[in-house]
């Protein structure tokens, strides 16, 4: 099967009318899996549905663009990308990036600050009355009252910017069906206000009251007026979204309020399959000929094996928008792409990545949902594994094992990054052990990238990471295994900067434990708050929602600056100063403690 219609050329050619759903994104059309507008496409289309993609559309020119398809039979739908429009376009230090990964030959500028406002006005404006819906990261993360950096600014829904009918957050497969189903059989767009997962504005805020299935939250005009305000309604909101049972959410705004229902339950293994299994080219549009997609590059020859993360970091994004359970694909499936990929030209037999959000999460899935159903805690595994999660490797190092048989497959390495306190933790047990000396020795390329991101316990707490002393653990273990197989492998922490409890003090500790662990830092970053995290809002309103503490913050660029240069010690050896040891570093290398 070919890829979805870009032009009426296309379009005439697969014999249509006219299609039922065009689908507006800010990324270069892929038709392949990890690309969400694809996978979108390609579910709808597996219901029956004519669909069409417009790719990065002009928002500048005439606008033709967004005329050339017409009007779709059923709905637009409107999506910035894989990625927030703005974290894709500027630099923690509010810089402009001079290159986007999602569009052909890397070139910046092809999508507009804020694209899924900016699509969705230009829609509404020529076709005012088609249904508008609009889902993706960017949409997802702002369906509330929001913190927006680059702006500096408290922001409402994006639903009262965009003006669309309909939000679908979270990964949307279901919702988006339903909305298609409901439309196909004649019902109006304001009758589907009961879809799970859905966010809309509700002119009648008199209706609702605070009950058992109903949260009412501080009203926007609230939140501005006092930031306390704010942090609560976040400490609401991500309660309720790690839930089994969460409520209905209602922010009152101007009059009216935005409505929150709660999502569908998490997608079994059957309907992930399914998904996964959908005909794509897992290619680029042709239209692209001759040049090449750097996002794509990256990951054509990987294979996403789960979806969701239960580690709650307080500054990532997954959790709130691919939820806390885990739904994991079945072998079969897996084992089925890596099939399709090794027809791809220019696979060699290696695989780049074999993982998800956190790659050995796969299969791990509560032991009583009951339980769940009582459950707040934003982390299964911070401060402490769950005793109600089944946290055992022995399902992903059965994959491991059969990938690993697989005629004509030479590697699979995981590129994704491992949760390492999930087996580092229960160092006696067979299983975990089993499966570390089998990441390290066939599936690391030579480097193995995890993420202790700090070394200050108090920065680690507000992050919701485990201790630093893990990590030396960790590093003890790798080392071990290093001289065991004789192999010179290296371990690649991951680190960030002017996280909300991050001092200067901090950062000097941090670069005199990296540097008497010998790590001279590549994996760096500067913290960017970004909607929808604990960070963000500590970041924005200077106290912990959950403690009601205050918080200090490095805000100013000199602050953030000064920070960051910590990381590389080793660049200025003579200037340096360390917490514990004044002297400038030796230049021998200093042993391992």
């Amino acid at each position: 099967m070919g890829f979805l219609p870009t032009s009426v050329k296309e379009i005439k050619a697969l014999g249509w009318e006219q299609p039922d759903i065009i689908i507006f994104t800010g990324d270069a059309y892929v038709d392949h899996p990890a690309f969400g507008a694809a996978v979108i496409g390609r579910v709808l289309e597996s219901e029956g549905f004519k669909v069409a993609i417009v790719p990065q559309p002009n928002w500048r020119d005439d606008l033709r663009d967004f005329k050339k398809l017409g009007e779709p039979r059923l709905f637009f739908a409107v999506t910035a990308g894989n990625m927030d429009s703005m974290v894709n376009h500027y630099t923690a230090a509010k810089r402009l990036r001079s290159d986007d990964a999602y569009t052909p030959d890397g070139k910046a500028g092809f999508r507009p600050d804020y694209a899924t406002v900016v699509y969705s006005g230009i829609l509404k404006k020529i076709y005012p009355n088609t249904p508008l819906v609009i889902g993706g990261v960017e949409a997802s993360l702002r369906r509330l009252t929001h913190y927006d950096y680059w702006s500096d600014t408290l922001k409402p829904s994006i639903l009262v910017d965009s003006q669309a009918d309909i939000l679908v957050y979270g990964m949307g497969e279901k919702a988006i069906i339903e909305i298609a189903k409901k439309l196909d059989q004649g019902m109006a767009i304001e009758s589907l206000r009961g879809i799970p997962q859905i966010a809309y504005i509700d002119h009648n805020i008199d209706k609702y009251k605070r009950g058992e299935d109903i949260i009412i939250l501080s009203s926007y005009e609230e939140c501005l007026t006092d930031k306390l305000n704010f942090a609560n309604n976040f400490k609401l909101i991500e309660q309720e979204s790690n839930r089994i049972n969460s409520k209905i959410l209602i922010e009152p705004i101007e009059g009216k309020c935005v409505v929150v229902n709660p999502p569908f339950n998490p997608a079994t293994t059957h309907e992930m399959d399914r998904w996964y299994d959908l005909p794509y080219t897992r290619l680029p549009h042709p239209r692209y000929k001759g040049k090449t997609i750097p996002a794509w590059e990256m990951i054509k020859f990987s294979v996403n094996i789960h979806r969701g993360c239960f580690g709650g970091c307080s500054f990532c994004t997954i959790s709130a928008h691919q939820g806390r359970f885990i739904s994991s694909r079945s072998e079969q499936s897996i084992l089925k792409e890596i099939e399709e990929i090794k027809k791809i030209p220019g696979f060699a037999g290696y695989l780049s990545d074999l993982g998800g959000p956190s790659a050995n999460m796969y299969g791990m899935v509560p032991k009583d949902l009951s339980i769940c159903a009582k459950c707040k805690r934003p982390s299964c595994i911070y401060p402490n594994i769950c005793k109600n999660l089944n946290s055992s490797h022995d399902p992903i190092n059965n994959l491991y094992n059969q990938v690993c048989k697989l005629e004509g497959i030479k590697k699979a390495f995981v590129g994704s990054g491992v949760r390492y306190d999930l087996f580092i933790t229960r160092k006696d047990s067979k299983a975990e052990r089993e499966y570390f000396e089998n990441l390290f020795l066939h599936h690391v390329s030579g480097r193995l990238k995890v993420a202790p991101e700090h070394t200050s316990e108090n920065v680690l707490k507000i992050m919701r990471k485990p201790s630093f002393e893990l990590f030396k653990q960790l590093k003890q273990w790798f080392d071990a295994l290093n001289e065991k197989y004789g192999q010179k492998q290296q371990l690649i922490p991951y680190f960030i900067s002017s996280l909300p409890g991050s001092t200067e003090q901090d950062m000097k500790q941090l670069a005199e434990e990296t540097r008497k662990l010998n790590f001279k830092l590549e994996q760096v970053q500067d913290f960017t708050p970004t909607p929808m995290t604990l960070a963000s809002t500590i970041y924005y309103t200077g106290i912990n929602p959950y403690t009601g503490e205050k918080v200090y913050v490095a805000r100013s660029i000199e602050e953030k600056r000064k920070q960051q240069s910590y990381f590389f010690w080793y660049k200025n050896e003579s200037r340096m100063p360390f917490t514990q040891n004044k002297k400038r570093p030796p230049k021998r290398k200093p042993p391992i403690n």
